[in-house]
């Protein structure tokens, strides 16, 4: 592989999260505002066709994983079609899904049949009126159900990402983790990241992943694991004797990982964001549009990547919520 994918500081970009839509069916406490957002208009989203032709550019600089993302994205229609004209591009070898998990009942098949390898689903609670207390939306979304669905499709591995809110959530922490020991799945605890109009929530609201394993590990003992054989992220995983699944921690605001960062993101609208929390994004739309090579584009993108975000110092890059960018 050419150095063409290297930043300014020698990381090796090659992961592109790939947002379909900035709209999504839930106004999670953590991720959006409880009136949501000005939608950007349909003629500012990147169409289907537009997307693949971007990745097929990017894949030539050395992208070759790639993860679908909102807002919702399953709430984008026919986004198996997406899908495979993706996993019909050079190169491309990881195709990953993150959702809040609503639709998988119905749609997972369907994005398996279209090349889809994996799916991360959003998992902030088991109790039916907690979930849609955090989701500020009652929509029956049972995780347990949408997870088997995933699983009995095919996608694998299968990750459920829980943001962890002190005194909203973190009492299921140990309800939670047990899940791994029933399922082959893979249970992240991510640390709650205090983002723009999300100002209710705090440093306070904040369960450090030291504290997070602690009260796991009352499920039982855990020792370090490799975790799933699949994914990109920097989660650090965690095992119980003879479990099926691990358990992993996220910990962008006690203990960053932008050291080993490899991903950068292509807005719904279609700018590339080489860091979640900075400001620095480039817009590949209009040559796009304009039929200019993206190549050098890229290039110089990375070039500009910035060595670390700011979200300790509450900077968040203009963002307003962080369902802008897929999180």
């Amino acid at each position: 592989m050419s150095a063409a994918n290297l930043d300014q500081f020698g990381r090796r970009i090659e992961y592109l999260r790939i947002s379909v839509t900035d709209k999504c069916n839930f106004r999670c406490l953590y991720c959006m505002p409880a009136e949501g957002l000005q939608w950007l208009p349909k003629s500012e989203i990147l169409s289907y066709e537009e997307i693949a032709a971007i990745v097929t550019q990017l894949a030539a600089e050395g992208v070759s994983r790639l993860r679908i993302s909102g807002g919702e994205p399953t709430i984008r229609p026919q986004l198996e079609k997406l899908i495979g004209m993706l996993r019909s591009i050079t190169g491309i070898e990881d195709i990953a899904l993150s959702t809040n998990g609503v639709r998988l009942p119905e749609l997972a098949k369907q994005y398996r049949d279209g090349g889809l390898d994996r799916v991360n689903i959003s998992v902030d609670s088991l109790r039916p009126e907690r979930i849609a207390e955090i989701a500020r939306r009652d929509m029956g979304f049972d995780p347990v159900r949408s997870a088997t669905a995933a699983e009995l499709a095919g996608l694998s591995p299968i990750k459920l990402n829980v943001v962890v809110m002190r005194g909203i959530n973190d009492d299921e922490i140990e309800d939670l983790a047990r899940l791994t020991i029933d399922h082959p799945w893979h249970v992240r605890f991510i640390e709650l990241m205090p983002v723009g109009e999300m100002a209710n929530l705090t440093w306070d609201h904040v369960v450090p992943s030291s504290e997070v394993l602690e009260r796991a590990a009352n499920a039982g003992p855990l020792s370090v694991d490799e975790g799933p054989a699949r994914g990109n992220g920097p989660a650090k995983y965690f095992r119980f004797h003879g479990a099926p699944g691990s358990i992993g921690v996220i910990t962008p605001m006690t203990h960053t990982y932008c050291a080993s960062c490899n991903r950068v993101r292509l807005t719904a609208d279609g700018r590339l964001r080489t860091c979640l929390f900075g400001d620095h994004e480039v817009d590949l739309k209009t040559p796009l549009r304009d039929g200019f090579p993206l190549g050098a584009i890229f290039r110089d993108a990375l070039n500009n990547k910035p060595l670390e975000h700011e979200l300790l110092q509450m900077r968040t890059g203009g963002l307003r919520a962080l369902s802008q960018v897929g999180g």
